[in-house]
């Protein structure tokens, strides 16, 4: 019975510890006017990923470079089910507009704030005016230009009394002149309003949903949580965010034609969009991917 209770009372643990993971449990990282993004809770490390793919219960007398080169391995050539093993809770409060974009990811585990049980705060997401742009002419569901500081402090304004009016008159929906049911009252309520839930995802979707969020074409207030997200991926499992950020989020992807019109580059021959196969759209998503390391003229 002594060892049973000794057993219940021993508050040490045998699981997978990373102390960068441990000092920013429950702190929550603030995001946009509002929102935060705070680790709950974490299961495995790189060590968890390479003894998945082992398929051993011991360490052995494997080295870090032995798991780098391994992880490494996986990841370029896209062998998922080893990252799958790592594991994290986050607890999120973001614009519901951006939550509304963040539970398109499916593969994930999550439970939001109710507001049919409790009642919403005061809080509202209004852009700083350096992010209050026009609509983008070549991208559908982008932003363009900057506007002017004058029209952005309008839009600013306009955005932040139309939030406050709406938000009135769900406290008076609520009040006890009219006591309207919560699930009603809220109906009317922007998509600027701030919402919270907790997110449990593996390794492997949550590199999927980093590789998607931080790229440069997602809206930029998904882009600031995910940038966010980024760098506690970083703390907690730093050999395979290394292996993540070269062969992923900063790699290059090439269609069948795209790279048969490189090939033809790189040979000499003088390829435009007219004569390269790709439609003006592929072409101009082609130039774009090496604009930067300036492989390709412009």
């Amino acid at each position: 019975m002594n060892d049973v209770m000794n057993i219940l009372n021993d508050t040490t643990t045998n699981r997978s510890v990373v102390p960068a993971m441990e000092s920013l449990l429950l702190k929550p990282c603030p995001v946009l006017n509002h929102g935060f993004v705070s680790v709950v809770d974490y299961m495995g490390d790189d060590e968890a990923i390479c003894q998945a793919a082992r398929v051993s219960y011991g360490k052995g007398t494997r080295s870090v470079s032995d798991n780098r080169n391994l992880i490494n391995y996986l990841m370029r050539h896209r062998h998922t089910s080893p990252f799958e093993m790592c594991v994290i809770k986050l607890h999120l409060k973001m614009p519901l507009f951006v939550a509304r974009q963040w539970v398109r990811h499916r593969m994930a585990s999550i439970n939001e704030y109710s507001a049919r049980y409790s009642v919403l705060d005061k809080e509202f997401y209004v852009p700083e005016e350096n992010v209050i742009c026009t609509q983008s002419k070549n991208n559908k569901q982008g932003r363009g230009e900057q506007i002017s500081s004058q029209k952005a402090r309008e839009v600013a304004q306009w955005l932040e009394n139309e939030a406050k009016q709406t938000y009135h008159t769900y406290e008076t929906l609520l009040g006890e002149e009219y006591n309207i049911a919560r699930e009603l009252a809220r109906i009317n309520l922007p998509l600027s309003m701030y919402t919270q839930f907790y997110w449990k995802i593996d390794l492997h979707n949550l590199f999927h949903f980093l590789a998607l969020r931080c790229e440069g074409h997602a809206q930029y207030e998904i882009r600031e949580y995910a940038h966010i997200i980024l760098g506690i991926v970083e703390k907690w499992v730093p050999l395979a965010f290394a292996a993540f950020k070269e062969y992923r989020l900063e790699a290059v992807t090439l269609s069948r034609t795209m790279v048969t019109v490189l090939q033809r580059m790189l040979v000499g021959e003088d390829v435009q969009q007219e004569n390269s196969g790709l439609t003006k759209r592929e072409w101009e998503e082609f130039m774009e991917k090496f604009s930067s390391s300036r492989l390709c003229p412009q």
